[in-house]
């Protein structure tokens, strides 16, 4: 149904594409899915461990644990890409969430067994499915509109995840946190079925080759991949436990409940952005807007520090929204350009894949630190989203070609 509705809408808008349209509505129809799972939880996974006595600290090093996990089944992930094409992997992905959702609804009996357990299906779940969106992304869009595709995209996105956190939230309000992860079980069981009626766009059974790789021309945009990764720790990890330690102080379920309905109502504003954005990028103008969106990203967490009230949460979250949306879009339509030049699109999007995962390390072992040597939990976070809106900042030394005047 999901599939029938989108094309529907944005058919007529693609008839200059050559990957034929379905298999782009497959696509975007089991984004959906999967993201409506995913946003479901994912904000509520720090506070479901700082809700069962697990140190701010506990979690910042477990994190920092899994993203260097991440890092290093990459490869793998990317030889099984190579292989088998992204489609499968894709379904690999989802379906492999599945158990990690089982093992984190096991914490309050099982503790770190069960943790240990989910965060190595998570990550196998999550490398192996962005890395296999990428390269499945970046195959069928076409290339002349490739900004508008990625708008789309965005608007698609930012539907799902203006209800999934507070879909999310109220199931763990008026039921229990553990029903939100079934849930999200569930959705991810179906999300791979879309992709299933048309065969891969890829090549199969390739072999990584990084013979040739163009390092000169990507090597910048392979470093400011790290600060995209420290900025979604940033916002996804930390600030939700700002917000409970800082904003919403309480231990019972209805903090799930607020943080769901803050995050859905400011994830609206992005709708219109999306759709502008993508066609700045393709009117050229993606260097100035992935200069404008970072700096206000950056502004954005170093203003994050001084909210202490739901009307401040408002403001960070609609800039949040706007900001990261704008810069994501014109960095995503950058990484997909060099992925189309470089000649070796798995090996280089397989590089990304490893940076950003470095990057949300850092941003962990960051934070862990500020714990240890600073005297209070508040002031440690506070400091650093300072450090945050530093480091974002490095995503301005990626120097596209597309975006070279």
């Amino acid at each position: 149904m999901i599939q029938t509705i989108i094309r529907s809408l944005l058919q007529r808008r693609h008839f200059w594409r050559y990957a034929s349209f379905d298999e782009v509505a497959e696509l975007y129809a089991s984004r959906m899915m999967r993201l409506l799972a995913q946003f479901m939880i994912n904000l509520f996974i720090t506070l479901y461990l700082y809700q069962h006595g697990y140190s701010i600290l506990f979690i910042s090093i477990y994190f920092a644990l899994s993203f260097g996990f991440r890092a290093l089944i990459a490869y793998p992930a990317a030889r099984y890409i190579a292989h088998f094409g992204p489609k499968h992997g894709i379904l690999a992905g989802n379906l492999i969430y599945i158990p990690a959702l089982m093992c984190f609804t096991m914490v309050p009996q099982y503790g770190l067994t069960a943790i240990v357990l989910f965060g190595f299906f998570q990550s196998v779940s999550m490398v192996t499915y962005d890395l296999s969106y990428l390269v499945d992304f970046s195959k069928v869009k076409h290339v002349l509109h490739a900004g508008k595709e990625i708008g789309y995209m965005q608007i698609l996105e930012r539907l799902t995840a203006s209800l999934s956190p507070l879909i999310g939230g109220l199931i763990a309000f008026l039921i229990a946190p553990e029903a939100t992860m079934l849930l999200a079980a569930v959705l991810f069981a179906f999300a791979s079925i879309p992709l299933m009626r048309t065969k891969e766009q890829t090549k199969l059974r390739q072999n990584l080759d990084f013979r040739g790789f163009p390092w000169r021309a990507t090597w910048r945009s392979i470093v400011a991949e790290t600060a995209v990764g420290f900025d979604t720790f940033a916002s996804n990890g930390v600030w939700v436990l700002f917000l409970t330690v800082v904003v919403f102080t309480g231990s019972a379920n209805d903090i799930y409940l607020k943080i769901g309905a803050f995050a859905s109502i400011t994830a609206l504003t992005s709708f219109i952005a999306a759709y502008s954005f993508g066609r700045v990028i393709d009117w050229r103008r993606g260097k100035d807007l992935l200069r404008i969106a970072t700096v206000a990203n950056a502004l954005t967490h170093l203003f994050r520090p001084f909210v202490n009230a739901p009307a401040g949460v408002v403001a960070a979250n609609i800039t949040n929204e706007i900001a990261t949306t704008g810069y994501s879009m014109a960095f995503m339509r950058g990484i997909f350009d060099s992925a189309d030049n470089s000649g070796h699109r798995i090996v280089y999007l397989f590089f990304i894949s490893v940076a950003m995962n470095l990057g949300a390390m850092l941003a962990c072992l960051v934070l862990a630190v500020l714990l240890l040597v600073l005297p209070s939990v508040t002031l440690a976070m506070q400091l650093f989203f300072v450090v945050a809106g530093l480091y974002v900042l490095l995503v301005l030394g990626a120097r596209f070609n597309l975006y070279r005047s």
